[in-house]
């Protein structure tokens, strides 16, 4: 699995997963690159992501659910809602970086064990979306249909230039906010919005 769009000032937050298994091929070349391909080149690799993928999906949270919940709860919400999508009940998800925020630490008991798990056993793998090419195909499909939103968006939006930088803190972005103010799809809890400070002692309210 792998998330998108985490520091974005508008738009969801995104995760992607594709399953693979020891009958799986080799992946699809290019794919552990996919951060240096350009935007036309993923929309064409993900028809045969999906092929070479026993299983995928991609799930969202919105920016009012990040506003409500938090950024980390709203990953673990949108890393939820794409495993439920999945036909498959995977063994194991890697995620990229040094921390699980898929495993709702609410659900953890003592020593370290799931009194109930809701998701599968977690690892984490530093750099995972250039080792491991499902974690860079599930990063592949996650960032195509985030964009593909924000770009659907881009013609009720026109003044933010959401087909140019998909949400993210762009001058073009910073400089329309300064000039028209967020709108409903803008993630208002963020620091670019609000001159509080986040909810002390509570990190999964923390803004990234």
């Amino acid at each position: 699995m792998d998330e998108v769009g985490r520091g974005a000032l508008a738009g969801p937050v995104s995760v992607g997963v594709v399953v693979i298994d020891e009958s799986s091929r080799t992946a699809p070349q290019g794919v552990r690159d996919s951060k240096l391909l350009t935007p036309a080149a993923r929309v064409a690799m993900v028809p045969k992501l999906r092929r070479w993928a026993v299983a995928y999906a991609v799930g969202h949270a919105s920016a009012a659910e990040i506003d409500q919940i938090g950024i980390m709860r709203a990953l673990r919400l949108a890393g939820e809602r794409a495993l439920a999508a999945l036909p498959v009940i995977p063994d194991l998800v890697i995620l990229d970086g040094n921390h699980d925020w898929l495993t709702d630490p609410a659900r953890v008991g003592l020593f370290g064990l799931l009194d109930a798990p809701a998701t599968p056993p977690v690892r984490t793998m530093i750099k995972a979306d250039m080792k491991c090419s499902s974690v860079a195909a599930a990063s592949v499909l996650a960032k195509v249909e985030r964009d593909g939103m924000l770009v659907d968006r881009h013609e009720r939006f026109p003044q933010y230039n959401w087909a140019g930088n998909k949400g993210y803190s762009a001058p073009d972005h910073l400089a329309a906010l300064d000039q028209h103010g967020p709108c409903e799809l803008h993630r208002r809890s963020w620091r670019r919005f609000v001159a509080e400070a986040p909810v002390a002692g509570d990190p999964e309210r923390m803004q990234v």
